[in-house]
């Protein structure tokens, strides 16, 4: 194990690394295989070394690798008009990370109410248990207190309700207001779905008070949830949505996607980045796009979301005592836990298969979309036995 002495002690690892990546499967320099149903935290949606992604990255990495946005990017251009092609938005601004990318839609929608002489309308109304990111502004946004402790005041202009109280939302609306941000299902909140018509709600709030909605779809885009948007499981369209993760399959980016009238005061030099929208990055998203596009993927999504959701209701049907329940949409997966759920991630660590814990006491499966039939029920086998040795030291401490 490498020493880890010279960095920065802000995460607690565990201890474990990896050489290669087949697939789904990751494999120690000794030659253990893990299944890994974290997906890097949703970022490995073709998992693991994709034959696809790998000839597009290698491609261009013997043409061009970083030009800045001084130039014209082409492969910008192509991802760009994909993306608006299949979504609700007009416009595009890659960026590097999801904190990125909700950082340009915050700015966004903020630009949007100056330029249309409405400076004083910049507050944003967030949920309780949602994560927008790590820098200072979706600290603030996301409100969680252990994220935003010792890093000095907390950035002004975000006001944040229970999760999903509409009577809150109407209350916190004031003529300051700017804007709705809400993850159409929480990721590192818990695997927390958003009630039937709950975004239909939001839009018809943001219509009648000339409001932006705005989506955070770090997690859930990209055909996570089986459609290429979490969103599109509705009629509802937002104003702004930001992306990351998956559209990258491993490789750093992300976006921000809005509509004309939204973006429209994003003009040359209200907004930058060096290293966003690079040769190799659009290089690796537009491979992703080849594949997640590709007839019936997204359908097989939703497919194996079911195959695993009723393996996991069958886990917690079976060990109560450790699973209280099933949530989640398509590959977006959580174990809703009766014990401390890093016990549990734990355990199946045991089992060699990885997963994410996430806030709530729920542990996140987030496997690569190209996980088959075979691996979901290996998955599930896992599962099992780990719900099983759990159950059993419950049994003999009692």
């Amino acid at each position: 194990m490498m020493n880890s002495g010279a960095l920065f002690e802000t995460f607690a690892r565990a201890p474990l690394a990896f050489e290669r990546g087949e697939g789904c499967w990751l494999i120690t320099a000794g030659g253990e295989r893990y299944l890994d149903f974290a997906g890097g935290i949703a970022v490995n949606s073709l998992g693991h070394c994709h034959p696809h992604l790998v000839a597009a990255l290698t491609e261009q990495a013997g043409k061009l690798w970083h030009v800045s946005n001084l130039y014209n990017v082409p492969g910008q251009e192509r991802l760009a008009e994909r993306l608006v092609q299949n979504s609700f938005a007009d416009r595009v601004f890659f960026t590097n990370s999801g904190a990125e990318a909700l950082e340009c839609a915050i700015k966004t929608a903020r630009r949007y109410h100056y330029t249309n002489g409405h400076p004083e309308r910049f507050r944003i109304i967030t949920f309780e248990g949602a994560f927008h990111g790590r820098t200072l502004a979706t600290i603030a946004a996301g409100g969680q207190k252990k994220y935003m402790e010792g890093f000095g005041p907390k950035v002004e202009g975000f006001d944040q309700v229970p999760f999903f109280d509409l009577d809150a939302v109407k209350a916190a609306i004031t003529p300051e207001t700017a804007a709705i941000l809400i993850e159409p299902l929480q990721g590192e909140g818990g695997i927390r779905e958003l009630p039937q018509g709950g975004l239909a709600a939001l839009r018809k709030l943001c219509d009648e008070h000339g409001l932006l909605l705005v989506l955070d779809e770090v997690q859930t885009g990209v055909g996570r949830t089986g459609k290429l948007f979490a969103y599109q499981w509705t009629d509802v369209e937002p104003d702004i949505v930001a992306i990351a993760k998956g559209i990258g399959g491993g490789f750093p980016m992300g976006a921000c996607l809005a509509t004309d009238a939204a973006a429209a005061g994003m003009t040359a030099g209200t907004h930058g980045t060096t290293f966003g929208g690079n040769p190799l990055a659009m290089a690796v998203g537009n491979a992703v796009l080849d594949v997640v596009l590709s007839d019936g993927f997204l359908d097989e999504v939703s497919r194996k979301g079911l195959l695993l959701k009723q393996g996991l209701a069958a886990v917690a049907d079976d060990f109560p005592q450790v699973v209280e329940g099933i949530r989640g949409v398509g590959l977006m997966a959580g174990l809703k836990c009766r014990m401390p759920n890093i016990d549990v991630n734990k355990a199946l660590r045991g089992q060699h298969l990885l997963a994410a814990p996430a806030g709530d006491n729920v542990v996140r499966l987030l496997p690569p979309l190209i996980a088959d039939d075979d691996e979901i029920r290996i998955a599930v086998d896992r599962i099992r036995a780990a719900a099983a040795n759990l159950a059993a030291a419950i049994d003999n401490a009692a």
